[in-house]
């Protein structure tokens, strides 16, 4: 499982343009609606959503994990379908992440209070974070560095963009091989969490809305903070829940499932956001 997840992370990470903060600071608008959103919008929404799940801290630590934190990846390619602005995609995704891995820490103990810390420090949550987020993130910043002078590794990098996708299904079965008895045994509580992640999707595509209109965002850029509101960071949450001591394991399995209702969701998106949430003026 970790050798798959460091490659998958680092693999991921090229694809984001680490080295080219500065057209994201181009368009002010889209950027603070982004950021607002993101960090400040959708943490409210998710603090509202804790609400409805059951009082396990487990299920609940998963569903923070995986709410809080933006996609930088495969949010881009939805961007792309569903007739948003792809370069403010990619622009965007080296600030997102820099902006979750410094928020992520505060959210959770305002979430969870002590608890946090306890968890950070008696188990392998901090070396997993430096070990499978921290090292692939700087490996994929010296690559694409080197790519930008050097013509094989700039095609090495086009090629690991291919590499995501058959590895987040590999990650896929090996945790749905591994944590079937404990879905067996939490699947009653999952259903509370099928309805938050559904009306998280059905908040994160008003709110975009909303945001569009109050910044006056052209119809590609607003589906693009839309896509960017609904779509989570889960594969760079997953080692996270899974460095937990084993009475958290729920969280992992809250993370992955989390994945595979968000693919769902986009489907729905894709012809719903462009179509009839924010369309082309006139």
């Amino acid at each position: 499982m970790w050798p798959v997840l460091g490659v998958l992370l680092y693999t991921t990470f090229t694809q984001v343009p680490l080295t080219h903060l500065a057209p994201a600071f181009r368009d002010r608008r889209f950027l603070i609606a982004l950021l607002t959103g993101n960090f400040i919008l959708v943490p409210l929404i998710v603090g509202a959503l804790v609400l409805l799940l059951p009082d396990d801290p487990a299920i609940r630590l998963g569903v923070l994990l995986v709410l809080l934190v933006p996609c930088t990846d495969w949010f881009i390619s939805f961007t792309y379908l569903g007739g948003g602005n792809g370069a403010r995609a990619i622009a965007a995704a080296p600030v997102l992440l820099i902006f979750q891995f410094v928020l992520l820490p505060v959210y959770i103990w305002l979430f969870m209070g002590d608890l946090a810390i306890e968890l950070a420090v008696g188990s392998y949550l901090l070396p997993v974070f430096f070990g499978l987020i921290i090292v692939p993130l700087i490996l994929a910043w010296l690559t694409e560095r080197l790519a930008e002078r050097h013509q094989p590794t700039l095609n090495l990098v086009d090629q690991l963009g291919w590499l995501p996708v058959p590895l987040v299904a590999l990650v896929v079965f090996l945790i749905a091989g591994s944590q079937v008895s404990l879905v067996v045994a939490k699947g009653t509580l999952l259903w509370p969490v099928l309805v938050v992640f559904i009306l998280y999707l059905a908040a994160a595509a008003v709110v975009g809305k909303l945001l569009s209109r109050i910044f006056r965002l052209a119809p590609p850029v607003g589906r693009t903070l839309t896509f960017s509101l609904g779509t989570r960071n889960s594969f760079v949450m997953l080692p996270l829940a899974l460095s937990l001591p084993d009475a958290w394991r729920a969280a992992a399995v809250v993370i992955v499932f989390q994945s595979l209702i968000e693919l769902f969701g986009m489907v729905i998106y894709l012809r719903w956001v462009p179509r009839r949430l924010i369309r082309e003026y006139g």
